[in-house]
């Protein structure tokens, strides 16, 4: 599998395993389950993993990479704001990873110019480890136009990990050509990018191939994460990155996935607050779901404190 340079320091495979799928907010694959995927990924030539604190899937990438984890690339996320609680989330993230390193630590979920200068103290703490060698390259993930254009003003920031697909399903602020021209600026200043929902959540698994190759194809973009949550899918994502086609015996997954909230929702808003959508109201006293905007980022899934919702 083709390797690419994501920023100055770090190299990884075309295909990034994006983690979100085996862990609790989704398939809730145990560890070793789980484990067994990204065992599997690695044998075909996946060096790229990509995770979160809020993806609870520390321990399947440990399982899985185990001796090999020095040899691979991870990249995470915290919500932290602040440097006491970036501080917390680093020594979660090296603890639960067995690794003195992180290669890649995100400011998760920015939203623009706002945000990321209410996470100034995060990031500052980012870059003071990475003066330290505790953090090989800093950046942040984001839904939106704004929150890419909001980068370009951090000559700090190395790596973005920005929402594009095909369709544009999921930008939360503009359109996929306003979001191809911010990638390509921010790939001229020398920032590493990797896309996540190339498949939109699974609203494009029918023409899957398609979707990935119009991702992988645009300027500026480095690597695509990928979730996956079978064999199949490894074996045949890995043949696509490989050799540009997905396995003539291949059916791609079909089953439609979405998000389901259980009857006796209570009402809180948790949901609505957390799902950077906005693909989640409440009627008449329960949460509900658009499922037009919806891909399937499971955040509601981490925030309902009751367990009522969950992605099926």
């Amino acid at each position: 599998m083709r390797l690419v340079p994501l920023c100055t320091s770090v190299e990884v495979s075309e295909l990034c395993y994006g983690t979100l799928t085996i862990g609790p907010l989704q398939k809730g694959l145990t560890p070793t389950e789980g484990g067994r995927l990204l065992r599997c990924a690695l044998e075909l030539g996946v060096t790229f993993f990509d995770t979160a604190e809020l993806y609870g899937t520390y321990a399947h990438l440990r399982a899985g990479l185990a001796e090999h984890m020095q040899h691979v690339v991870i990249a995470t996320k915290s919500y932290a704001s602040d440097a006491a609680g970036m501080e917390q989330s680093l020594r979660l993230a090296l603890q639960s990873l067995g690794r003195e390193y992180i290669d890649v630590f995100l400011l998760h979920e920015q939203e623009s110019v706002h945000t990321l200068r209410g996470h100034s103290g995060a990031l500052e703490y980012l870059l003071r480890k990475k003066e330290q060698g505790v953090v090989r390259a800093v950046g942040i993930s984001t839904h939106r136009v704004a929150g890419v254009r909001a980068a370009l003003a951090y000559k700090e920031i190395d790596v973005i990990h920005p929402l594009i697909n095909k369709a544009g399903i999921g930008i939360v602020d503009g359109s996929v050509a306003e979001m191809t021209s911010a990638i390509a600026a921010a790939a001229g200043q020398k920032k590493g990018i990797y896309a996540m929902k190339a498949l939109a959540g699974g609203s494009l698994y029918a023409d899957a191939g398609a979707a990935l190759s119009y991702v992988r194809a645009l300027p500026g973009v480095g690597a695509v994460a990928v979730g996956m949550g079978s064999y199949a899918d490894v074996q045949a994502n890995c043949a696509l990155f490989s050799r540009d086609a997905f396995p003539p015996d291949y059916q791609v997954e079909r089953a439609e996935r979405r998000v389901h909230i259980e009857p006796w929702c209570t009402g809180c808003g948790n949901c609505v607050a957390y799902c950077p959508q906005g693909a989640i109201s409440l009627v008449q006293g329960k949460a509900a779901v658009r499922r037009e905007q919806c891909v399937l980022c499971g955040y509601c899934v981490a925030h309902c404190r009751d367990f009522y919702v969950k992605v099926i």
